[in-house]
């Protein structure tokens, strides 16, 4: 624990946070930044103030809430996914402690390395040591459990987005391994017409990329996924709570607790470019049963879930 003095009658620190989703995983990110603050000693109204934005699925006016928070001074501000990309493109100066980033820090030019990412940004990645292969591998193991049978996997993402393209990739590499086909056709504009086309492509099951275009606009795209009745398979645990059959990824909401972490290391003094960027460590399978027994699929008890939605 850092060791925190008592707070003169002084303004506050602000950590400013923004994200790109709606205002539900929000506040769930800014209570998992205050706990990891907390693990630091240090307390919101004690220590620091918030200052939170979100997008509501709007990736365009991310860089003018950029600009709103950076008007506030912030002494550093948090920022998930596409929220990040628009502080460092938007306002570069500003400390930035970046989470749940799903694409190479490096080559988006966050950092100069993982050990010393240099400058004044920091964070976290989704990705464990092995990058974005190792977990599909994982993810795709684990799903085949649920669909032994697989043949031929939807894949339904943007063609150009940084992680559907790593994704896209990912999988092909690992589809010799489980002996099946990768069908892809990009959403363009309409998921709707990526799924028809899926289906017209004979499909046993379909694959939902974690982009955030998708992810940020779950309730209209969860629908149109689940429609055919195929087995489905997504990325972060909020996919597979709301339906899909099953998920596979790091712990979202344990990224941001570790971001607080590092928020609170740069409050106490400490250089963001000092940071080393940390990989994912705690991951999470989440099963969906309510969708299993709709599909007709028994869950195996050696598939040992995480969570189980009931």
């Amino acid at each position: 624990m850092l060791p925190w003095h008592a707070v003169a009658q002084k303004e506050l620190p602000l950590v400013a946070v923004l994200v790109p989703g709606n205002a539900k995983l929000a506040n769930e990110r800014l209570v998992a930044i205050r706990q990891g603050m907390r693990e630091m000693g240090m307390v919101e109204s004690t220590h620091y103030t918030f200052a939170l934005r979100y997008a509501d699925g709007a990736f365009d006016r991310l860089p003018g809430l950029a600009q709103e928070l950076a008007a506030l001074k912030p002494r550093l501000v948090v920022a998930s996914a596409a929220a990040a990309v628009a502080v460092h493109n938007t306002v570069p100066d500003l400390p930035l402690v970046f989470t749940s980033y799903a694409a190479d820090p490096i080559k988006a030019g966050f950092a100069r390395s993982y050990v010393r990412p240099g400058g004044n940004t920091t964070g976290n990645v989704m990705n464990a040591a092995g990058g974005e292969e190792t977990v599909t591998q994982k993810r795709i193991g684990l799903f085949m459990q649920l669909v032994p049978d697989l043949k031929r996997l939807g894949f339904i993402g943007t063609a150009t987005s940084i992680l559907a393209v790593a994704e896209r990739s990912a999988l092909r590499n690992v589809a010799g391994h489980f002996g099946f086909e990768v069908v892809h056709r990009p959403i363009e504009r309409l998921v709707e017409s990526a799924v028809a086309a899926s289906q017209k492509d004979g499909i046993d099951a379909l694959y939902v990329s974690g982009e955030p275009l998708l992810y940020n606009n779950m309730a209209r795209v969860l629908p149109l996924v689940l429609a055919p009745g195929k087995p489905t398979v997504g990325t972060y645990p909020d996919w597979a709570r709301a339906g899909l059959l099953m998920s596979y990824s790091a712990d979202l909401l344990d990224d941001f607790r570790r971001a607080g972490i590092y928020a609170a290391k740069i409050l106490g003094g400490e250089n963001p470019g000092d940071l080393p960027i940390e990989q994912a460590s705690k991951f999470v399978l989440v099963v969906n049963a309510r969708t299993a027994q709709q599909l007709g699929i028994a869950v195996p008890p050696t598939l040992l879930a995480d969570e189980l939605i009931e």
